[in-house]
């Protein structure tokens, strides 16, 4: 075949998640970024936070490889509406208000989000949209904010009334409101919202809460796979969630994609395969890649895996399609192999190793979706940053343990 170029595909895939507004409504042509306070700091922060991480990202580089939202999560909030019926953030946190806070992430260059969700309150207890939807998009959109993350808690709501009612209303909310809010559903995979969710907003939670343990203990969500009616349930190991996505990887699209929740690099004690390998996933399978890390105390290790442009050029590639697991190659609780196409007539492939040992390992390429046995492939180690010799037959490769190799191969 003809030796590829391999060289990362353009700046305007690589350094922005690409948002477009269709007939008023804004429709996500490839998975958003950004970064959310909930992850390093629960319900703890305020305008500092906010304002500091801005700037980290900034000073980083980060901004400039594509992660353009901050995301104010659950903690924003007074306990209280306003005399008007309307949210309100908390002055302690905010002495200055959330439209003077939007104004600084805009001259930043970056975009904000915000935190409500489809019960009369959340999971904290603070005031929930249900039965505001309309006063609140509103005044989300007099503010500034840009991005809307909206959650499923709210108590007697939240068990009669289905969430297609609960997150339409706020979708419509949304499109009233005169401002272009990219719209983040947080279902939790309750009722398999990769079925419908694409028809209501841009983003939808397939999963409960991620943690910060990369392989399952045991002792972490009580469901293991995307269709287990405990599937909402938090405390998600890294593994756990790769393991859910065997079924819902096919459903990613341009549009809407399945959200695998936010990126625990660089706020637990994972190796650096571990990183790499919760990294590789959430962009080979279309995630959207939010960081949850504290920015002021992450390592130079984690910044390099949030950073890889090769890896973010897989998440912000143009055709839109998942990775999907291969079990003709693959080994239960060993091997994992995953393959999805790639624009320009190219493979991306994922081989990760699940066990606690180096292995050696011939992947024959004639089994990988898209690719054959009799033709010749030139291809690239993406976090090698190498290019390959020609391949024909077969690809051998020597994985450390939770490594998981990421090749292009065209």
């Amino acid at each position: 075949m003809v030796r590829p170029n391999l060289k990362v595909v353009s700046l305007a895939i690589l350094f922005s998640c690409i948002v477009t507004e269709v007939n008023g409504e804004v429709s996500a042509s490839t998975p958003q970024m950004g970064w959310n306070s909930w992850n390093a700091f629960k319900t703890n922060f305020n305008q500092s936070t906010i304002k500091t991480t801005v700037d980290l990202l900034e000073s980083t580089g980060l901004r400039d490889v594509g992660y353009n939202y901050v995301i104010l999560d659950e903690g924003w909030q007074d306990l209280e509406r306003d005399s008007e019926g309307r949210q309100q953030p908390n002055t302690t946190k905010f002495p200055d208000g959330i439209a003077a806070l939007a104004q600084y992430v805009h001259q930043s260059d970056m975009k904000i989000g915000i935190y409500s969700d489809a019960g009369i309150y959340d999971c904290a207890f603070y005031p929930g949209s249900w039965g505001y939807e309309e006063l609140d998009a509103a005044i989300y959109a007099t503010w500034g904010i840009d991005y809307l993350k909206y959650d499923n808690c709210g108590g007697f709501e939240a068990n009669t009334q289905s969430p297609q009612v609960r997150f339409s209303a706020m979708r419509d909310a949304l499109k009233n409101s005169g401002r272009d809010i990219f719209y983040s559903i947080c279902e939790w995979g309750h009722q398999f919202p990769w079925y419908w969710a694409d028809q209501i907003g841009q983003s939808y939670r397939m999963s409960g809460d991620i943690t910060t343990i990369f392989s399952d203990t045991g002792k972490d969500c009580a469901c293991k796979t995307a269709y287990c009616l405990n599937t909402g349930y938090a405390g998600c190991s890294v593994l756990t969630i790769i393991r859910k996505m065997r079924e819902i990887a096919e459903f990613q699209h341009t549009g809407s994609f399945a959200d695998m929740d936010m990126l625990e690099i660089g706020n637990a004690n994972m190796t650096l395969n571990q990183e790499r390998t919760h990294m590789s996933f959430w962009a080979a399978l279309k995630s959207p890649l939010i960081i949850g890390a504290d920015l002021s105390t992450l390592s130079n290790s984690s910044l390099s895996v949030l950073t890889n442009k090769e890896i973010i050029a897989i998440s912000q590639d143009p055709l839109g399609k998942s990775a999907v697991f291969l079990p003709n190659v693959s080994v239960e609780k060993t091997l994992q192999v995953w393959a999805g196409p790639l624009s320009e007539n190219r493979t991306v492939l994922l081989v990760l190793n699940e066990s606690n040992d180096t292995m050696t390992r011939n992947i024959p390429l004639g089994q990988i979706t898209g690719l054959r046995g009799d033709l010749a492939y030139s291809g690239r180690d993406v976090w090698s940053s190498k290019n390959l010799a020609s391949i024909v037959g077969n690809l051998s490769l020597v994985i450390d343990a939770d490594e998981t190799k990421v090749l292009i191969l065209k």
